[in-house]
């Protein structure tokens, strides 16, 4: 009866915002036209390689201005398919007997070292008891929106296994997913074509970012998640994100791990760059992680 409830409950919340799939529906509510573009097609192809790919040249631009800058830590080189690689970076933890090891996923157009949340987080997060692998994900031109990333966003799945590969190899089971802004949209992509049977918890920082008049073309599969999972965001978010919380609240119950949570950050935007709102957001996730 109770789930019968919030399932009639997450209906009336898809009539509401009326781009969210929800679990059992039959056919995905239709986008609304963005201009000249129709992004029911991103519907139609999602999580499919298609023609669009990322932009492997501005990548590896950021790499390079990058990759000699890390003072924290060692840059790790993860092994892809076809003799590929990705850059990486890997921070020990600090404490004698590390709690497991953590995958960060950064924000749109950003990379692994990035000063605002990416690199606080992959360093903090060690003096908590936690290893840390900061991953480089696929971006594209500095004009690129949402719409444009989510094609891509199969390019993500394999450098989450590459990650989760590079624990394994290290003999460390404890992994835990954590993602910023469209970082979290692609391991959200990730564990609906994969589910979440390689990863023990998720941590989504900012998630439903998007961009003006661009809405989610794919809804969050908490549903699928048996693991844990920490929704955190700033109280003063995005918009979206912000707005969506109450349905990703819903979605967590529905998934009905007692140990998942949503938690807000006071006086901290997306970025979390004012009144050490990172620090803040650092004591939050360790803290939940450590309960688990």
């Amino acid at each position: 009866m109770q789930r019968s409830l919030l399932t009639l409950s997450l209906l009336l919340i898809q009539v509401s915002y009326a781009v969210f799939p929800i679990p059992g529906m039959l056919k995905l509510p239709n986008l609304p036209m963005f201009g000249d573009f129709n992004p029911n097609k991103l519907h139609a192809e999602f999580n499919q390689f298609v023609d669009s790919k990322p932009d492997f040249l501005r990548e590896q631009r950021m790499v390079d201005e990058i990759a000699d800058a890390v003072m924290d830590g060692d840059v790790e080189y993860l092994s892809l398919k076809n003799d590929q690689e990705v850059f990486s970076i890997f921070m020990e933890s600090e404490a004698d007997k590390p709690k497991g090891g953590v995958i960060i996923l950064h924000n749109r157009g950003q990379h692994a070292n990035w000063a605002d949340t990416i690199k606080p987080l992959r360093t903090g997060l060690t003096e908590q008891g936690w290893h840390t692998l900061s991953v480089q994900m696929p971006v594209l031109g500095k004009e690129a929106k949402y719409y444009d990333y989510v094609p891509i966003f199969p390019y993500s799945h394999e450098r989450i296994d590459a990650a989760i590969d590079f624990y394994q190899e290290k003999g460390i089971s404890n992994i835990v997913l954590i993602a910023h802004g469209c970082g979290a949209h692609m391991a959200m992509s990730y564990v609906d074509k994969y589910n979440n049977d390689k990863i023990k918890a998720f941590v989504g920082i900012g998630m439903g970012a998007t961009d003006y008049n661009q809405k989610i073309v794919n809804g969050f599969p908490f549903h699928k998640m048996s693991v844990p999972l920490l929704d955190i965001y700033a109280a003063q978010d995005f918009s979206g994100v912000r707005k969506l919380s109450a349905y990703r609240g819903r979605l967590i119950k529905m998934a009905g791990n007692k140990k998942s949570a949503q938690m807000i950050i006071n006086n901290a935007d997306h970025y979390y760059t004012n009144n050490k709102s990172v620090e803040r957001l650092i004591i939050k996730v360790s803290s939940w992680l450590n309960a688990l």
